[in-house]
């Protein structure tokens, strides 16, 4: 069984989909379209604008649903997922792929999830950070010891879990982790506390914005970053996207999860080659793609 999954915020490049824009007429339209929706010319930020404004949550995030969108787009008949799962963001791209949700439907969700979360990172300085090489019961245990917010984030692959909350907690949990015999607590370069308490004010706008929207009963199931399981049903679907942005990502159990339930092979579709390399520290053997 085939499984196509999709990246998330941090594999975005300057010159993401310009490739596609000038092969592909189907790629140019469908990026045309999106300046139009996000009433700004993402396109010249994505193929030739500088590093840091790409970085901005509110860009990054549609820059990367579309480069993974697009491409799927142009893969034409040679796209045929038994299953699908996105990491993180990656998972409205997941949607689009199995026909829960319309292009353009999603990246008007996309581009408010963006601006919420963005918003949600101003009120309180925080951040995240990767530990390496700790059992996730220690990280877990050791972030509960600390006082202020501070939560695991993404259950990346074994051995490897991010944590998110305000600058000082995750500060003060770096030092502890690295005494309880981490490799590396290395703090990311990203605008806020993703998947932490500290997004409800970006989960209660994503939620108003996913109640306006059709969901439609996917072609394929999408196993996703909540329930780390197969979900089919578009309610539940919605209820999974709205938790998200406050709960972690089971990325290793989701991974697990799709295995288990007999992928044989993975596609990456997207920026990047992250999420192949998360797969195969579950399964060497595995066969993995981009498409």
């Amino acid at each position: 069984m085939k499984a196509y999954v999709f990246p998330g915020q941090g594999s975005q490049f300057i010159g993401m989909g310009k490739d596609l824009y000038e092969g592909s007429e189907l790629a140019k339209e469908m990026f045309e379209k999106a300046n139009k929706i996000l009433g700004f010319r993402i396109t010249d930020i994505m193929f030739d604008g500088e590093a840091e404004e790409l970085k901005q949550t509110k860009v990054t995030q549609p820059a990367i649903f579309l480069h993974s969108v697009i491409l799927t787009k142009t893969l034409g008949d040679d796209f045929n997922p038994d299953m699908v799962a996105g990491h993180s963001l990656g998972e409205f791209s997941a949607l689009v792929a199995n026909g829960t949700l319309s292009f353009e439907d999603a990246l008007k969700l996309v581009s408010a999830r963006a601006l919420a979360m963005q918003k949600a990172c101003e009120i309180v300085p925080s951040t995240m950070a990767a530990i390496l090489s700790l059992e996730d019961n220690v990280v877990e245990n050791i972030c509960k010891e600390i006082e202020g917010v501070v939560v695991p984030a993404n259950y990346n692959c074994p051995g490897q879990l991010v944590i998110s909350g305000t600058v000082d907690a995750i500060d003060i949990a770096c030092e502890k982790l690295i005494e309880a015999g981490a490799r590396r607590a290395l703090i990311l370069p990203v605008g806020g506390a993703f998947h932490s308490p500290l997004m409800e004010p970006a989960r209660e706008e994503l939620e108003a914005a996913i109640s306006a929207i059709t969901f439609n009963t996917p072609s394929c199931p999408i196993y996703q970053n909540v329930p780390a399981n197969a979900v089919t049903n578009p309610e539940d679907i919605k209820a999974n996207l709205i938790a998200q942005l406050t709960a972690p990502v089971k990325w290793t159990k989701t991974m697990q999860s799709m295995l288990a339930d007999g992928a044989d092979s993975v596609v990456e579709v997207g920026p990047g080659k992250v999420l192949q390399g998360l797969f195969k520290k579950i399964d060497r053997q595995l066969e993995t793609t981009s498409a």
